[in-house]
């Protein structure tokens, strides 16, 4: 499976299942949970690319459930982010869409959806999508929202020939 396949499920995610009132679209199904294997790839990449930036960030990944599947962080890494990235994670797993989401709606004036339970309103959460089925979720934290997301693409993009 490509990278590029990947990244189309991910956006898929973000166009199909539209926040708001509008009318929504079925939303990505779920499939067989992430493995453990899978999981450590991806969050060895989220990892890798911050440390490449010099952020220091830790990185989280969840089943379709939000149960924790594994868990990294860089030396260095402020203990809240620990909580953050798997927060980030669960949100993209539970509601099928990229944290982002919510960080746009907020900013675009939705400001109820902060109080929505489960839900974290900051980049850096992303669906994992497997033949067009969702199988877990990452999430990353330590950095700004911006620089959490690109690391979270990057634990995306590395599970594409391991995932199949």
């Amino acid at each position: 499976m490509s990278a590029k396949r990947i990244l189309v499920g991910v956006l898929a995610v973000a166009l199909l299942a539209p926040l708001g009132a509008r009318a929504q679209s079925a939303p990505l199904p779920y499939g067989a949970p992430v493995t453990g294997d899978v999981a450590r790839k991806a969050a060895a990449a989220a990892l890798t690319e911050g440390k490449k930036n010099g952020w220091f960030v830790a990185a989280a990944v969840v089943d379709t459930g939000g149960v924790l599947v594994h868990f990294e962080r860089l030396e260095g890494t402020q203990n809240g982010s620990s909580e953050v990235a798997f927060a980030k994670a669960r949100t993209s797993a539970l509601f099928r869409r990229p944290s982002k989401a919510f960080e746009d709606a907020v900013a675009g004036g939705k400001t109820s959806y902060v109080t929505l339970p489960g839900a974290l309103a900051l980049e850096g959460g992303l669906p994992i999508v497997v033949d067009g089925k969702i199988v877990g979720a990452i999430g990353v934290s330590g950095a700004t929202s911006v620089q959490d997301g690109q690391c979270a693409k990057a634990g995306v993009d590395a599970i594409a020939p391991a995932a199949k």
